[in-house]
């Protein structure tokens, strides 16, 4: 089972995901809890990992793909060396287990660099493109998406992929 990326219009993921639920189309957006600042109070508020990105089970017709394009807050499909990008269901578990580990996830664009293998965690067996990695600091990148998790990780944690 594969997963389609959606691009959505700024601060429309959670509203399109409720959208496309109500459709009966399966869709994931990655969330966090930040504690954000205004200027009479603190509130923790539920934040996309992915900024404008969303993830939807791959239609299998081209009526469900029109009907996802013409809902409110999309854009497009994310497309990824000339096809719709594809992210694979393991990728997916691998993203749910590691927001359910990490409290902390910032989303970065770099390039791709070297790999490594995670030795221990939730992420454990995984291998991934490695950005850098400085003291308890890993920086894995999802590759259809252009975008990297970074969590801090015990160094002790990974090796390198052979």
């Amino acid at each position: 089972m594969t997963w389609n990326v959606l691009y959505t219009k700024p601060r429309n993921e959670k509203k399109v995901r409720d959208r496309l639920l109500k459709q009966g189309v399966d869709c994931y957006c990655p969330l966090q809890k930040t504690l954000k600042q205004w200027s009479d109070r603190k509130k923790w508020v539920e934040e996309p990992i992915f900024k404008s990105y969303l993830f939807v089970k791959a239609p299998e017709t081209d009526s469900q793909k029109i009907a996802i394009l013409q809902t409110l807050g999309v854009v497009r499909f994310l497309f990824w060396l000339g096809s719709v990008a594809q992210v694979k269901e393991e990728e997916i578990i691998a993203i749910k287990s590691f927001l359910g580990n990490y409290d902390s996830v910032d989303v970065r664009s770099y390039d791709p660099g070297t790999e490594l293998k995670v030795k221990e965690g939730a992420l454990k067996g995984a291998t991934g493109v490695v950005l850098y990695q400085a003291k308890n600091k890993i920086v894995l990148n999802v590759r259809q998406l252009g975008m990297s998790l970074i969590a801090r990780l015990p160094v002790s944690d990974v090796e390198r992929s052979d």
